[in-house]
């Protein structure tokens, strides 16, 4: 079990994952940041720094040249700020449990693309599909879903550990990648259109993030596939 590494992926050099712990300590010294500041210095700082879904969509109605301004920057900024600890925990876990093997198959610039453009697109979809929202949107969800969906499609048969609820114990088992990330897609998708409009946030940062990660691992894998094709003998 968990051997399921694909034979159509080059072996990777094993390295310290620097932008995983880089990301880690960037997200944990803003959540420390923001929690040591007043209450009108909080609000100022997720103005600034969070995702304004009005100002980005109204983005797309004006020209290129125009869009190199705060609202557009925001797109990234965002990621990096959370107001609560359990929300910003739940980030890091899911960061951790998958984006240690995703930087080690893709490498350091790999993750870190992956991580701000899967969070940037999946903060723009949001912004297009949710306009009307009042509140600035803050936090790593869209990234972290990219870097959830890049480990399934780089290990589509992946075993990981989990700590499952026995009555007053909990026993560790490995289940396939594709149940747990499978059943929290689904959990996703059933609140996007059946829960309150709060909670629609979040799901779609989750889905948008998960879909752009799990297309750019496809997309990698199949290069990856035709280069070798296209470099072995006979061809």
């Amino acid at each position: 079990m968990g051997s399921g590494i694909v034979s159509d992926w080059p072996e990777a050099k094993r390295h310290p994952p620097f932008v995983t712990v880089s990301l880690t300590l960037v997200c944990i010294v803003l959540y420390f940041v923001y929690a040591g500041l007043t209450p009108i210095t909080q609000q100022a700082m997720i103005d600034v720094c969070g995702m304004q879904p009005a100002l980005v969509a109204g983005l797309f109605e004006k020209p290129l040249s125009s869009w190199w301004g705060l609202p557009a920057f925001s797109v990234i900024t965002a990621l990096f700020v959370h107001v609560s600890w359990l929300h910003l925990l739940g980030n890091l876990v899911y960061l951790w449990v998958f984006g240690l093997k995703v930087e080690q198959r893709l490498g350091s610039l790999g993750i870190l693309a992956l991580f701000l453009a899967g969070g940037a697109l999946a903060n723009v979809i949001v912004a297009l599909r949710l306009p009307e929202l009042p509140t600035p949107i803050i936090g790593a969800s869209g990234a972290v879903s990219a870097v959830v969906g890049a480990y399934l499609g780089l290990f589509p048969s992946r075993h990981i550990g989990l700590f499952l609820p026995l009555g007053l114990y909990l026993q560790f088992a490995r289940v396939p990648a594709l149940f747990e990330i499978g059943s929290r897609f689904t959990l996703h998708l059933l609140y996007t259109f059946l829960g309150p409009l709060n909670s629609a946030v979040a799901w779609w940062t989750h889905l948008a993030g998960f879909a752009l990660g799990i297309s750019f691992a496809l997309a990698t894998r199949a290069l990856s596939l035709f280069r070798q094709k296209a470099g072995s003998p006979g061809l």
